[in-house]
């Protein structure tokens, strides 16, 4: 979805951050490049031809293809999916879900306003770019929230007291997710340096 309102807004700012997006898909506009110069490609297998390096896909597709673009990317074994779309039929999240597991693909979301680990790069909507420099800083703390305005202000708060974070996710509040609590808390055990805050 990357030459839609959402998802071009989400790569301009990802870019701005430092982010490395190195291709999008929306399927009918392959062979054309967004205005950062990014190529658009019709499918996720092309994509992954000209870039087999993609190692994170980014899901900003209304509603009722957003299932369908996420079972995309799972399918080719992009080992991280994150759901921007919010509203998507519980009974595709399920089906999405269901894949995401057979595959080994973490999925976070879906209404996931995304992951960022500060000053290093983000996927996602969390944070525009100069509110993301001022709210996140770096250091040692992983914030896990279902709501995303939890995740901005769990952060500032943090900051504001002189505590950085290594990652903060936010894992979106609908009534399926692909990722839970347990499931990032997990990934940030593995890196002993980081403490853990659940919202």
């Amino acid at each position: 979805g990357i030459t839609g309102s959402e998802g071009s807004r989400a790569a301009r700012e990802m870019i701005a951050y430092g982010t490395n997006v190195i291709a999008g898909v929306t399927p009918g506009k392959g062979g054309q490049h967004t205005k950062e110069n990014i190529a658009v490609y019709n499918t996720v297998r092309e994509a992954l031809q000209k870039h087999p390096e993609i190692n994170a896909s980014l899901i900003a597709v209304p509603s009722l293809f957003a299932a369908d673009a996420a079972r995309e990317a799972i399918a080719h074994n992009i080992p991280l999916v994150n759901i921007l779309t919010e509203k998507i039929p519980v009974h595709d999240v399920a089906i999405v879900i269901k894949e995401a597991r057979e595959h080994g693909v973490m999925v976070v979301g879906p209404s996931s306003v995304g992951i960022i680990s500060p000053h290093t790069s983000k996927i996602g909507a969390i944070g525009s770019s100069d509110i993301a420099r001022r709210v996140f800083s770096p250091g040692c703390v992983g914030v896990i929230s279902k709501s995303g305005g939890m995740t901005s202000e769990i952060s500032r708060i943090l900051t504001d007291a002189g505590i950085g974070q290594s990652t903060a996710v936010g894992i979106g509040g609908d009534v399926l997710l692909g990722a839970t609590f347990t499931d990032i808390a997990r990934l940030f055990q593995k890196d002993k340096q980081t403490k853990v805050i659940v919202i």
